[in-house]
């Protein structure tokens, strides 16, 4: 496939929000000080590339590039072992770096990756954008930058941004990003065709695993179970085993009306990595076989989950917000909504406040809601059946027969308990 290079983000499209910086995909804890811990028995090992960079630092105190590589090296270990208490190492380390030279290119990418995966998008954007003036000519500062510019709702930036990005380097990265950018705005074909760029672009068998899932992701959304299902396996033959795509069978599962499946295999997706998403869809699909007791127990660890993150300093997102009007107060949750859209004022925040004043009995304010998260042309099938349903319940029939038809469209990727809502 022939790319042009002013124009590629025009004849390409994207799935759910791909924050491709692969060494921070769970939270960050806050902390002050840094400490230089010796060898023991969960930083240090034959190899371990935490105890070489702690060497590092030991031997070259005043270099801001060793700082920066412990701070990598932290949040490595974090994501393996899923320790949130190396984030607090690797934020303290990368603070150590940019104190000695605040252009330092590495800490400021891992600052602002940290500050991404707390949900601090401002922060995030700030120290990308200074990235960028480091290192115009990398590709690295791009990514930080754009995912900063889609959660702020700051869409002709990020265009710009994915654009150039695409310029430097067409690569996993830079294609996935062009279509998360394209699905947002509703160009769903295109998305699909810029995330098979992406899988096919080669890198680590995680960021493999990572685009075909988000492949399976889009596959799912458009009802082609078969193919999503393909998407899934091919995750997991670049790495097994992979808690998304794993998720992400249970949702086809599910979909096909194999339920008892796709429990077991969300069950499983959750012991290996207990997201919150998951944990709450997990529920669903408890409640649904009749399994009240473990769907509570889910519930339960999903919300454990959010105590995790809050207490490690990670802002609040959509999510959070969908799940507290699903499962928790609505009036609460318009109250975080408006919280979380002040922060970050994307369309992903715009329909989670929309959703929480609809549940709380507010469809009105809910629809003006759901027309902001539609507003830039994303066919997204909960935005959508969200928007139906307040448009339903103020009696706009001709709205709300448009919006439920798009939802239907993509239902195979509606949990079970919103599945249930479409007529």
């Amino acid at each position: 496939m022939t790319l042009s290079r002013p124009n590629l983000v025009k004849l390409l499209s994207p799935v759910a929000v791909f924050c491709v910086l692969l060494a921070a995909l769970i939270a960050v804890n806050g902390g002050h000080g840094l400490e230089l811990p010796g060898p023991s028995r969960d930083v240090a090992r034959s190899g371990d590339p935490v105890r070489d960079a702690q060497a590092a630092v030991r031997a070259a105190p005043g270099s801001a590039a060793a700082y920066a590589l412990l701070g990598e090296a932290y949040l490595t270990r974090a994501r393996e072992t899923r320790d949130p208490s190396l984030y607090a190492r690797a934020e303290r380390a990368f603070d150590a770096g940019l104190r000695r030279d605040p252009r330092e290119l590495g800490a400021l990418i891992g600052a602002a990756t940290l500050a991404g995966v707390r949900h601090d998008f401002r922060a995030e954007l700030r120290l990308g954008l200074a990235a960028r003036r480091a290192a115009p000519d990398l590709t690295r500062p791009y990514t930080v930058v754009f995912d900063a510019q889609i959660e702020l709702g700051r869409y002709a930036a990020a265009e710009r941004s994915v654009q150039r990005l695409v310029d430097l380097k067409p690569s996993l990265p830079a294609y996935a990003r062009a279509s998360y950018y394209r699905e947002l705005t509703g160009d769903d074909g295109g998305a699909i065709a810029a995330m098979r760029l992406a899988a096919s672009a080669g890198g680590t068998a995680e960021g493999i695993a990572y685009v075909q899932t988000l492949l399976g992701d889009l596959q799912l959304a458009h009802g082609r179970a078969a193919a999503a299902r393909d998407a899934y396996r091919e995750a997991l033959r670049a790495l097994r085993p992979y808690p998304a795509a794993l998720a992400g069978l249970a949702r086809v599962d599910a979909a096909g009306g194999d339920l008892g499946s796709a429990a077991a295999r969300l069950r499983r997706s959750t012991e290996l990595l207990p997201l919150t998403a998951n944990l709450t869809l997990l529920a669903d699909v408890e409640r649904t076989l009749g399994r009240r007791r473990a769907a509570r127990a889910d519930l339960a660890a999903a919300r454990a989950q959010h105590a995790v993150l809050t207490a490690g300093g990670t802002l609040p997102d959509a999510e959070a917000v969908l799940f507290e009007a699903g499962h928790g107060s609505p009036e609460r949750a318009v109250a975080l909504g408006r919280r979380v859209w002040r922060a970050a004022p994307s369309v992903r925040s715009a329909d989670a406040l929309g959703w929480a004043l609809t549940r709380a009995g507010r469809p009105a304010a809910g629809l003006r809601w759901s027309h902001r998260a539609l507003a830039i042309g994303s066919r997204d099938r909960r935005f959508s059946l969200h928007g139906a349903v307040a448009a339903s319940r103020v009696g706009l029939g001709r709205e709300a027969d448009r919006l439920f038809a798009v939802a239907r469209r993509g239902r195979a990727a509606l949990a079970p308990s919103l599945a249930r809502r479409l007529p």
